[in-house]
């Protein structure tokens, strides 16, 4: 099973369009590729944030978040010399009532209630009772007793993936070999990546690499200590390269050295030129960033350090219409603009007490002045870097009120190559403003000159720090 976390774009209901969002409002290649950001997973310890994703396909929903913090580390075993490691079921082996069953514990263990009717889990037990009670014959069968189970939560966030659907995701792969690394903890507090989740028949797969494996070292590397997003960072190059990795098989398995062959399916979604005009004085970056997917951060740092190589001496980011996407890409990218210790996003899962504070940990890539273009297709992960910059005084806002997509969905593949996508969390902004249904307001409706963005900036207050 694959976990991915993302925010999702947004589309007309019932509707699948390629491009766009993982999460809710997102489609990943969910056969050809697996994402993971357990970064996040660890920085937002309620359940997967995607990711908020938009990840891939624009969907009926706008884009989702996904938290990785809701998912607890796995107990580590004493394993037996003749304990042999066993492979998961393959799609054909699984039962109908086996799909539907796993469906509906997903929900169980991660579901966050968000709307006007609350979650009982007397209810959703209650529910299971009522499905078990017959025999389900088909498959299509199955997917439908999942489609009704998921709409009786009113959330149109939670929803099933199709085979063909989930498939669609592979773009928001953030390894190149289609695999999703969780991170764990050892009995010295030192921080191990497992394999949480993998594209079947993807590079890696492939391979030889299995979910639960542990990844030991990229390239000659040793990844002990590493957050999964690094580890990913390592696992990335050019489509067709080649990659060794080492890795444990379960949890008392031997350790295999592979060569393992990436392969790329995101398209950069990054577009930059210097412009002169209509700003003030100086020459300006442009950037223009169309989706939050596995390419998004390293894409704009290229970016943006040409821009700077050019001339330039403040920046335009161009998030209109971008619906989402990856939300431990918009993460990251929200860090590449902040000092040390500022607020990214903070996430809420079903403990409303546990406020998670997602925060920068280094200094900042880029300093100059930002003017951040957003519109009412302006959502998810698009909103998480809007109001990180925004609300730390990095950058002022121009363009209309953005979506107000502040929910975070996990993606869950399931046995047979199908899917669901789950509501666990919410985000709010560093100024604590919960913008799901809300939006956030600009300060300009025009770009006004670069002088004047300036002075804006100058007499900015960031949040007290928690």
């Amino acid at each position: 099973m694959i976990r991915v976390l993302v925010c999702c774009p947004m589309s007309a209901p019932g509707t699948v369009s390629h491009g766009r969002a993982l999460t809710v409002s997102c489609s990943f290649d969910s056969r050809n590729r697996t994402l993971d950001y357990h970064s996040i997973f660890r920085t937002m310890t309620t359940s997967l944030l995607s990711l908020a994703v938009s990840l891939g396909v624009s969907w009926t929903c706008v884009p989702d978040a996904f938290s990785l913090q809701l998912i607890k580390p796995q107990e580590e075993v004493i394993c037996g010399e003749d304990e042999i490691f066993v492979d998961d079921k393959l799609p054909e082996e699984v039962t109908n009532e086996e799909i539907v069953e796993e469906a509906w514990q997903l929900v169980n263990d991660s579901y966050l209630a968000t709307g006007r009717r609350p979650w009982s889990a007397d209810t959703w037990l209650k529910k299971k009772g009522d499905i078990s009670a017959s025999s389900i014959q088909t498959r299509s069968r199955a997917h439908e007793i999942i489609r009704r189970m998921l709409a009786s939560l009113s959330d149109p966030y939670t929803r099933f993936l199709t085979p063909a659907e989930f498939s669609k995701m592979a773009r928001y792969d953030m390894t190149g070999i289609g695999i999703n690394l969780r991170e764990f903890p050892d009995d010295n507090g030192v921080i191990k990546l497992k394999v949480l989740g993998l594209i079947l028949d993807g590079p890696a797969h492939s391979a030889g690499v299995r979910q639960g494996d542990e990844l030991l070292s990229i390239n000659g590397i040793d990844v002990k200590g590493k957050s999964s997003f690094e580890a990913s960072s390592m696992l990335q190059g050019p489509s067709e390269t080649f990659v060794n990795i080492v890795v444990k098989h379960g949890k008392c398995g031997p350790v295999e050295s592979m060569k393992v062959q990436r392969q790329s399916i995101a398209k950069t979604p990054v577009f930059y030129q210097l412009r002169q005009a209509n700003y003030g004085s100086g020459p300006v970056g442009y950037v223009r960033l169309k989706e939050f997917n596995a390419l998004a951060g390293k894409d704009l740092v290229i970016a943006m350090r040409k821009l700077q190589d050019m001339g330039a001496s403040a920046f335009i980011l161009d998030l209109r219409d971008n619906l989402g996407g990856l939300v431990q890409a918009g993460i990251e990218i929200a860090k590449l603009f902040l000092n040390k210790g500022d607020t990214v996003t903070y996430t809420v899962g079903r403990d409303a007490n546990a406020v998670n504070n997602i925060i920068a940990e280094a200094s900042p890539s880029f300093s100059a002045p930002i003017i951040v273009l957003v519109n009412k297709n302006t959502a998810s992960a698009s909103e998480i870097v809007t109001s990180a910059l925004h609300d730390n005084c990095r950058a002022i806002l121009v363009g209309e009120r953005t979506y107000g997509k502040g929910l975070i969905q996990s993606v869950f593949e399931l046995h047979d190559g199908s899917g669901v996508v789950v509501t666990v969390g919410k985000y709010v902004t560093p100024n604590h403003m919960d913008i799901n249904g809300n939006g956030i307001e600009p300060d300009f409706h025009n770009i006004p000159a670069t002088d004047e963005a300036f002075r804006y900036i100058s007499k900015c207050h960031k949040p007290q720090q928690e």
